[in-house]
């Protein structure tokens, strides 16, 4: 008789592993039969929030990379990051399938034609199998929408929509320069335009003044939207931010481990068990981080979360 183990014992559907939820791994290896490297890609773009249209400044907690850091220089051609990038991830990653991420900013502010010409010159690129398209709600222009459309009939695409709380007093807080209404109508527009495109929304877990069920009303709202996966973020404290003053001077005090770790295990069982769970935690910069410090062992946090879903014999969806 076989001895009982995590992954036998394991009640959750999308999974062939210990793993309770949906994991973007899993998502990769059953939509293209085997592994794939994402390679991040920055056009150096801006942002609404930090070029006065709605703000100025940008997100609090955002890098001057605009969460593009580990992106090779916006100076340098889509193909030669690629390039570069790809050559990089060689030793880690023996694929030869991968997703261009344009990751950094805002990467559907700017005129279409500039976006038709970097998209095209990615899809082109060997290897590619597919396009992820990190932007906001509200740039979503109609003529980018109909655009996107086109694109999803040939390539596998998904736009990721950043929310990160369904608080507009939180929003206000973190200078995200739209309210929830609006992002749902961009959301709303997004799904409309194809059902073809796939959509992801980050959120974050740790901003300013959030308590426990601030954050938990923003995984209940994003999960009555259904999407088709979701991105979970530790707020990170960056040198050089807005955040890293407010946490100099004492006001803002990082999520503990354990904290973080039940929220999003809360999170999962919140979550509808087909949307693909893309990411449980973050990281920036090593060298620019200040805080929490135990965010820095990625691995360890990821699997207290397996751990605690296991103790509880739960897992994606149980609470949907």
């Amino acid at each position: 008789m076989k001895k009982a183990t995590q992954r036998s014992e394991n009640p959750y559907k999308n999974t062939d592993t210990n793993k309770r939820y949906y994991t973007y791994d899993y998502y990769l290896r059953q939509r293209f039969g085997a592994k794939v490297a994402k390679i991040p890609l920055d056009m150096g773009l801006s942002c609404p929030n930090i070029d006065g249209r709605c703000g100025v400044g940008g997100c609090i907690y955002c890098s001057g990379r605009g969460s593009g850091d580990f992106a090779e220089s916006p100076m340098l051609s889509i193909k030669e990051q690629y390039a570069r990038t790809r050559e990089k991830l060689s030793s880690k990653w023996s694929t030869a399938s991968c997703i261009a991420y344009f990751q950094a900013h805002t990467n559907t502010y700017a005129p279409l034609e500039f976006l038709r010409e970097r998209f095209e010159e990615a899809l082109a690129l060997d290897g590619v199998v597919g396009l992820n398209i990190a932007t906001r709600a509200d740039c979503l222009e109609d003529s980018v929408c109909e655009y996107l459309a086109e694109l999803s009939e040939r390539t596998v695409l998904t736009v990721e929509l950043g929310l990160q709380s369904s608080s507009d007093t939180t929003a206000k807080k973190i200078n995200r320069g739209h309210s929830y209404a609006e992002f749902l109508e961009g959301y709303k527009k997004l799904r409309a335009a194809s059902d073809k495109i796939e959509i992801c929304v980050h959120i974050i877990f740790g901003l300013p003044d959030e308590s426990r069920e601030d954050m938990m009303r923003t995984v209940r709202d994003v999960a009555a939207l259904r999407p088709d996966q979701v991105k979970i973020h530790l707020l990170h404290v960056l040198r050089g931010t807005a955040m890293a003053d407010i946490y100099a001077r004492g006001e803002y005090t990082p999520l503990e481990k354990d904290e973080y770790v039940a929220l999003v295990a809360d999170a999962i069982e919140l979550l509808p068990t087909d949307t693909v769970v893309a990411r449980v935690t973050g990281d920036g910069m090593a060298e620019d981080l200040l805080a929490p410090d135990w965010s820095r062992k990625k691995v360890s946090v990821i699997n207290d979360i397996d751990k605690l879903l296991y103790e509880r014999n739960s897992y994606q969806g149980i609470k949907n």
